[in-house]
């Protein structure tokens, strides 16, 4: 007997001995296929995660595949440090990050492209191609010219780094591991090996005397880790393949290449004891059926970021567990639903064998011929054949008529799946602000400066924020974080109001950053509590009801103006202010890195801004400032003296419900009086009480200056308040 048996498969692979057929399969084949004496095959598992282990396999990618890759080079982690400071003296933080470069090897193959890239489970790389964290990425394809990669070369020498030259792999520099927990994490790489291939593509890479033009249409993407004999057993489970060693190439067919069936003569009669049909030269019989025929394929699901999945084939359930197939290649839900229709209705049919015994040599008999038998129907393939003295002894199984496994038309779900979103980074926006005095916040000496930090997508992730305190130098202020500030434009103009009532008939129409932000009306009591507080230009208001207009319009009413002490402002409004809503997405600024200069400017960078955007600091002076007093009296006395009385206000005093004078905050309690202009005032009076005297001979002093104000303000620990007009002095 000259064969060599593919049980896996079904299939003998062979010929007859001497050269009227052809040459028996030689060691090379057997090498070929099989490789050292591990013959396991390629399993399906969950996704890898990346790996830096010696000796570890580096597959072979065909199609369109996700995998973990091997780390073939790292250097040691880089830190990086900033000191930020108060500028006051204060205590400094310093802040610490990491970054790290190191190299990923995808493939022991050349490759076309990258795709998607997994970190942790979520994406750092995007269909767009683009990184969501800070560093650079270098892909090299595999080409058999690439050129060493910069950042190795420069680290471990020319001499010393290879161009590792047919191995597709990735370098990673300057990575920033601040939203990885400071550690490399666990990747995985979508790879775009090839736009489609067959399965001359996959073993004719390590045999090259192979015939093997089986298209594999519909599979996405395959991966090869093992010897050709173990992805040929791989797709021999769902295809039905035969393999001819006959002649001077190895032969691996789906369906032989001929327009008709070969019509083969009379059995041939043998007299030995121990042959099958000594009288008739064929038997012919049905095998058992399987115990767990397969009713199940285990794929990796591409419409499910390639993760594991199942589809399962219609029919009746048999007792025990249902046989499964395991097929470690990408495929679509309906395409693998397809697979194992066609699998479980041929499976039926292949069950009738004959044994069929011939004397005639015919070239064209080789495994996997399609042939007719006399005085027996249908067509039948021939399986395997054996030299035997008595004759060719021929193993042929029953061939499937049309449409045998043509399965219904069946609906399939490729199942439930969480994808990691991949969204644009979008453009950062920011709107920087010191924040009025809060008692429960800190101190009442230091200044509370925050930015607005926000983006117009949701998969924006944060963004670097830098001082420039007026003479373009850029100081680094950290991290904005990645949650994004409510926050937009005002497409209306604020009038004038009573800062003293609420008012129902002003509108204020917004444009949010992103029409997937919301606001919220509220109710009058929540209102009174300090609720829907918005900055709107250099005002601060409440609003009552927030109504949609549909792609992130919404229109404000029932206003309350000028709190935290912003009455000033309510009637200094311009077009295109800009709208903070300050909840979630603030960003602590230091103080002493912005300085007081007038120009002085945050600036913000995030990954889809070309250029850095820029912000005043509104509200500048306001967290320190005073507030102004309020309620101005003149009482005028008998001998013509006026006696100016006001009511004081205190930073953070903001509810006052008794109407009792709320707790001082400053130092010590003193006003300052001026008549006329505030930058040059045409007199001055100080005073620790609530209270002024003005005599007669001084009102005729100054009487010929008519429209000369006599106004007030309190003189804080750091600053004075903004004016309370008393009166003219006419």
């Amino acid at each position: 007997m000259a064969t060599l048996v593919f049980g896996s498969i079904g299939t003998m692979l062979g010929g007859p001995l001497g050269g009227a057929i052809g040459s028996l399969v030689g060691r090379q084949f057997d090498t070929a296929l099989f490789g050292s004496t591990g013959r396991e095959g390629p399993r399906l598992k969950e996704l890898a995660l990346t790996t830096s282990t010696y000796g570890q396999v580096l597959p072979r990618h065909f199609g369109r595949m996700r995998t973990a890759g091997s780390v073939i080079w790292a250097t040691d982690l880089v830190e990086r440090s900033e000191v930020q400071g108060t500028g006051k003296g204060g205590p400094s933080v310093t802040t610490y990050g990491y970054s790290a470069n190191f190299a990923v090897a995808l493939a022991s193959r050349p490759i076309r492209a990258l795709g998607r890239i997994w970190a942790d489970g979520q994406l750092l790389r995007g269909a767009d191609g683009e990184l969501k964290a800070a560093g650079t990425l270098r892909f090299h394809n595999g080409a058999g010219r690439q050129p060493p990669d910069p950042l190795i070369a420069s680290a471990e020498g020319a001499e010393r780094c290879p161009a590792y030259r047919g191995l597709a792999y990735v370098v990673f520099e300057d990575l920033d591991l601040s939203g990885f927990y400071n550690r490399i994490p666990s990747l995985t790489f979508e790879v775009i090996a090839d736009d489609d291939f067959s399965l001359q593509d996959i073993v004719g890479d390590v045999i090259d005397e192979i015939d093997a033009n089986v298209a594999l249409a519909e599979v996405v993407g395959y991966t090869s880790e093992s010897a050709p004999a173990s992805d040929l057993q791989t797709f021999a489970q769902i295809l039905p393949l035969e393999i001819d060693a006959s002649g001077e190439n190895l032969v691996v067919a789906r369906d032989r290449r001929q327009t008709a069936a070969i019509a083969l003569a009379e059995p041939a009669i043998t007299t030995a004891d121990d042959d099958f049909g000594a009288r008739t030269g064929f038997t012919r019989h049905r095998a058992a059926p399987s115990d767990s025929p397969p009713a199940i394929l285990r794929y990796y699901d591409v419409e499910r970021d390639y993760q594991a999945s199942l589809q399962r084939a219609t029919g009746r359930s048999l007792a025990g567990e249902p046989g499964a197939i395991d097929l470690p290649a990408a495929l679509g839900a309906a395409t693998a639903r397809t697979m194992i229709e066609r699998a479980a209705r041929r499976i039926d049919w292949t069950r009738d064998r004959i044994s069929w015994r011939t004397c005639e040599l015919d070239p064209r008999v080789a495994p996997g011929a399609r042939v007719t038998l006399p005085g027996i129907a249908g067509h039948w393939r021939i399986q395997a054949w054996e030299w035997h003295d008595g004759g060719v002894e021929l193993s042929l199984e029953r061939a499937l008529p049309p449409g045998a496994t043509t399965p219904p038309a069946l609906a399939s779900d490729p199942g439930r799946g969480n994808p990691a979103p991949d969204l644009p980074a979008g453009e950062t926006r920011l709107a920087a602000f010191e924040l009025p005095f809060d008692p429960a916040a800190g101190s009442s000496d230091a200044v509370r400066t925050v930015a607005a930090v926000s983006g117009t997508e949701a998969g924006w992730t944060g963004a670097a924020l830098y001082a420039d305190q007026g003479d373009g130098a850029l100081q680094p202020l950290g991290q904005s974080g990645r949650t994004r500030a409510i926050m937009g434009t005002a497409l209306s103009r604020l009038p004038g109001a009573d800062p003293l009532q609420l008012d129902r008939g002003t509108q204020l129409e917004i444009q949010l950053v992103d029409p997937a932000m919301q606001l919220a009306s509220i109710d009058t009591r929540r209102l009174g509590e300090g609720g829907n507080l918005a900055f709107v230009g250099e005002e601060i208001v409440q609003f009552l009801l927030a109504t949609s207009l549909g792609q992130g319009r919404w229109r404000l009413e029932g206003l309350l103006r000028g709190r935290g002490g912003t009455e000033a402002a309510v009637a200094a409004h311009g077009d295109g202010e800009a709208f903070v809503l300050p909840g979630t997405g603030l960003a602590s600024l230091d103080a002493g890195l912005l300085g007081s200069s007038p120009s002085r400017r945050v600036l913000a960078q995030g990954r889809g801004d070309p250029d850095p955007v820029t912000s005043p600091v509104y509200l500048a002076g306001i967290t320190l400032r005073p507030l102004s007093p309020v309620h101005a009296r003149r009482a005028i006395a008998a001998d013509g003296a006026w006696t100016f009385t006001w009511t004081r206000r205190a930073r953070g005093g903001w509810s006052w419900t008794d109407g009792i004078d709320v707790p001082l905050v400053e130092q010590a309690e003193r006003y300052l009086v001026t008549l006329g202009p505030l930058d040059a005032p045409l007199a001055a009076w100080t005073t620790e009480a609530p209270e002024l005297r003005i005599e007669p001979a001084v009102l005729a002093r100054y009487a010929h200056n008519a429209d000369a104000m006599f106004q007030v303000r309190q003189q804080g620990t750091h600053a004075l308040s903004l004016p309370l007009p008393l009166a003219p002095v006419s």
